[in-house]
């Protein structure tokens, strides 16, 4: 159902801009934008001393105004905001833009008024936007409340509906319109009221929102956010997001700056795959994704097929693609004979193509374009030729004649075809506006040219997330009370799902210890476990790999004298896994998008290797072999260095027991902690060397060390 409340910020029949005025203003900026943009829209300037603004019949106070006032750009000092908005409210306005800082980001009474500008307005259902923003822009309704001056409004519009936290960057996408242009610019700034996720889901139903942008400081309403983005995807419409806060210092700057907090950037990344948006890292990816989805076909595959005349662009091609996982598939036998006799010796595979051959440059590209376009082996088309704007030298009719050629090879194939240049950045403007008229997108940056071809391929061929759906298990009162389940009953729950577990025994003198060892066969392992003893190795209370009498009756007496003064706890020896890959497993809760499980490398690559891989409670078969097949942990579980290959099946089953157990108990489950997880050759399956579970009540009263194990999944469950 369309938000009204937007309409009337989005789509206004009318504005109230107070604080209007000629001098050199907010004010002035926009009522002359909105007179230059064309806006046949009611324009109501508010000022106490102006009988008129830039022709525009003045107001001396906002509730003098007759008849309907959709929308407010308060254009005033941080002191006189609330007041003002107070009116407007009163008034009946249907949205207000309230430019000023120091509100939430700023603490103290700036959060306060905050509090109180987001109660007034959704008592009275005002669509909020900002504060600390710059504002709207809605092209093809041809209303401003930006705090930019239009210059050109024809060289505006286009099918990109950005979404942007910060003023700056909304600026920047609106300084290059080369290749595409707006539907809605919405700089959301602290998001106080109304969030990106009510943006998306309004663009998701405007008619003139082809693709949508998104730079994100802070992600507010996570149900509603990814119920935007399935929207969009099911509508055929890509988000593109941008999050900031990765680091530890942007995080910080980023809750000073719109007041939000940054979140831990792996969850959101398994999210967004999860709900099928497309993520990217930079701003030169987003700006090359969004080019790319100006094309009037989409690619069906990644298979991309790279044309050029030079070596030395071949050759930067191949090792990016390597370095970042492109597919550039070898140029079929059939098609590299039919081009050679055309240009001559082809270099490498024959993929990038150099086509520089004899010299008779238009003519080995135009064979070029044809044979990959019709030989089956490629999804995509891409030209990789240097042109610019304002060139000291060049290859005089080179334009003339790869441009009607580039053409031509599109209007006699079915797969999309692009023209790319080798830096970012770097295009001929009247050459991209004749190919985009002819549905050829333009892109630039070989790596970010052909990563967003890919990405768009990608997004055209996901599907909707559907995992198996888990019933919920009963309230298992015997262990949602308890601090952490230690080492023991962590397992033996485990162990219901499947899951293979070691055997242990629970031991009380240095006697029953070796009688225990014997009857598991040596060597075997000792620890202490207790609830209140999560974190064991810091306290010397896990012995490995005990062979003889002698070590398992020192190991006890020396566990015996430890534990001393610390919580309760048993000693139990336990047997030792067989030898495999070892590997971390969890489920982590994130204060946002609840339950996720986490999977990674374990052992002495845990300590040296971050990579962690996540994905959504409860995991799709997808997912769950995609974190089995990480880049590294894929290597390890394929025979690293010699190694036989591990049992990558059971591993995957593993983690679906693991994914199950964590969605049937969601609601008292805060993490799960195995470290290690043993796979072993294949065929031979893994065990649960170790594990922790910590019930979600335990967060109120922590256990006695801010790490929930050994090896603690990002530090938390």
């Amino acid at each position: 159902m369309r938000d009204i409340a937007l309409d009337r910020l989005l789509a206004p029949s009318s504005i109230a801009v107070v604080g209007a005025s000629e001098r050199p203003s907010l004010g002035r900026t926009i009522i002359r934008s909105l007179d230059v943009l064309g806006y046949g829209g009611r324009i109501l300037p508010v000022h106490p001393r102006n009988e008129t603004v830039l022709g525009h019949v003045c107001h001396a106070d906002i509730r003098e105004i007759e008849g309907t006032i959709d929308a407010v750009a308060i254009c005033l000092s941080r002191d006189r905001v609330m007041g003002e908005a107070e009116k407007a409210v009163a008034r009946g306005a249907g949205a207000i833009v309230i430019y000023s800082g120091a509100f939430a980001e700023a603490g103290g009474e700036g959060a306060k008024d905050q509090r109180a500008l987001v109660a007034m307005c959704a008592e009275a259902g005002v669509a909020l936007c900002g504060p600390n923003c710059m504002g709207t822009m809605s092209l093809h309704n041809r209303s401003s409340l930006f705090m930019m001056d239009v210059v050109d409004p024809g060289r505006l519009v286009g099918n990109v509906g950005v979404i942007s936290q910060s003023g700056s960057v909304s600026i920047g996408f609106l300084s290059d319109t080369r290749r595409f242009g707006f539907s809605h610019v919405i700089s959301s700034g602290n998001e106080a009221a109304t969030t990106a996720a009510r943006y998306i889901d309004y663009l998701v139903d405007d008619p003139g929102t082809g693709v949508i942008a998104l730079f994100a400081e802070a992600v507010r309403e996570p149900e509603r956010f990814v119920a935007a983005l399935d929207r969009a995807h099911d509508a055929g419409k890509p988000v593109i997001v941008l999050k900031v806060g990765r680091s530890a210092r942007a995080a910080a700057a980023v809750e000073t700056h719109t007041g939000g907090l940054a979140g831990e950037a792996r969850v959101l990344s398994a999210v967004l795959k999860a709900h099928r948006a497309i993520e990217v890292h930079d701003l030169e990816e987003m700006v090359e994704v969004l080019a790319v989805c100006q094309s009037g076909r989409r690619p069906q595959g990644d298979r991309l097929a790279v044309i050029t005349g030079s070596g030395g662009h071949a050759g930067l091609a191949l090792d990016l693609a390597e370095g970042r996982d492109l597919n550039l598939p070898p140029l079929p036998p059939a098609a590299r004979q039919v081009i050679a006799a055309k240009v001559g010796s082809i270099t490498g595979d024959g993929n990038p193509v150099d086509v520089w051959g004899q010299g008779d440059f238009a003519g080995n590209f135009e064979v070029a374009m044809r044979e990959t376009s019709v030989c089956g082996a490629y999804d995509a088309v891409v030209v990789l030729l240097d042109n610019n704007d304002n060139q000291a030298v060049e290859y005089e009719g080179q334009d003339e004649a790869i441009t009607p050629a580039l053409i031509d090879a599109h209007r006699n194939a079915t797969l999309p075809f692009y023209l790319m240049s080798a830096r970012h950045g770097v295009m001929r403007a009247s050459q991209v506006s004749e190919l985009l008229d002819e549905g050829i997108t333009t892109i630039s940056g070989v790596a970010q040219g052909l990563g967003a071809i890919t990405r768009h391929a990608e997004w055209s061929g996901s599907v909707r997330r559907c995992p198996a759906h888990v019933p919920p298990a009963k309230q298992p009162s015997d262990w949602v009370s308890r601090p952490s389940l230690h080492e023991l009953d962590a397992k033996h729950l485990l162990a219901g799902t499947g899951m293979r577990i070691t055997r242990s025994i629970r031991v009380a003198t240095s006697r029953d210890a070796v009688k225990a060892a014997r009857d598991l066969g040596l060597p075997v392992a000792m620890k202490a476990v207790g609830d209140r003893l999560p974190h064991r190795s810091e306290h010397g209370l896990v012995k490995l790999a005990l062979a003889g009498d002698d070590a398992v009756r020192e190991a006890f007496e020396d566990l015996e004298r430890r534990l001393a003064g610390l919580p309760e706890a048993d000693i139990v020896v336990q047997e030792m896994a067989p030898p495999g890959v070892e590997i971390i497993a969890g489920i982590t809760r994130d204060s946002s998008f609840g339950l996720m499980l986490a999977v990674g490398p374990g052992g002495v690559l845990a300590e040296l290797v971050d990579e962690v891989a996540l994905a959504c409670v409860p995991a799709t078969d997808d997912e769950l072999a995609a974190l089995a097949g990480g880049r590294r942990l894929g290597q390890m579980l394929s025979g690293w260095r010699g190694a036989p290959p591990a049992d990558r099946s059971a591993l995957i089953h593993a983690l679906e027991a693991l994914s199950e157990f964590a969605a049937a108990h969601e609601p008292w489950l805060e993490g799960i902690d195995i470290n290690p997880l043993i796979v072993h050759g294949e065929g031979e399956g893994c065990t649960v060397a170790d594990a922790l579970i910590v019930p979600r009540g335990a967060i109120a009263e922590p256990p006695q060390n801010d790490t929930l194990s050994d090896h603690s999944i990002g530090k938390r469950p």
